[in-house]
């Protein structure tokens, strides 16, 4: 399955997830999600956008390792499913969104969590999803930059 179907997927799932058990494993989700995109950009995406994706995989694997691993079922996980990333830009564009919604859904989280360990963990998450969503950004910014230089030439 291509990069953006998962994503909204992943948007979904989480829109309707609910409680705080179903709310963190969509989290969980979609940072390995994001992982994974990293990792696809940072072996065949565009090579400007190489180093940050390498640093995206890492900052949502730690994204994931602040969380509890959900249990899931075979064929569940999102993140294996994906075939293909498509279009790079409409994808980072996508996992942006995706980025910022599992920080809101976070910081819920953490604002009403009757545990200590609820509530560090939810910290450590936003923080990891955040960086994460940096790095989005700064891929988004590479691409748009490489898009002006050749029109500059045309231009010019």
């Amino acid at each position: 399955m291509d990069a953006v179907r998962l994503i909204v997927t992943s948007r979904r799932a989480l829109a309707a997830s609910g409680d705080v058990p179903h709310t963190l494993a969509e989290v969980w989700q979609a940072q390995a999600l994001a992982q994974a995109i990293g990792s696809r950009l940072a072996v065949s995406g565009p090579p400007e956008l190489r180093g940050e994706a390498i640093g995206l995989t890492e900052l949502a694997g730690r994204g994931c390792g602040v969380l509890e691993r959900p249990e899931l079922a075979p064929g569940e996980l999102r993140a294996a499913q994906l075939t293909e990333l498509g279009d790079a830009q409409q994808a980072l564009a996508r996992l942006d969104g995706l980025l910022g919604e599992i920080g809101i859904a976070l910081v819920a989280l953490a604002s009403a969590a009757d545990d200590e360990g609820t509530y560090w963990q939810c910290v450590e998450a936003i923080d990891a999803a955040d960086e994460s969503r940096d790095r989005v950004l700064q891929m988004l910014r590479r691409l748009a930059d490489r898009e002006e230089v050749p029109a500059q030439r045309e231009a010019g």
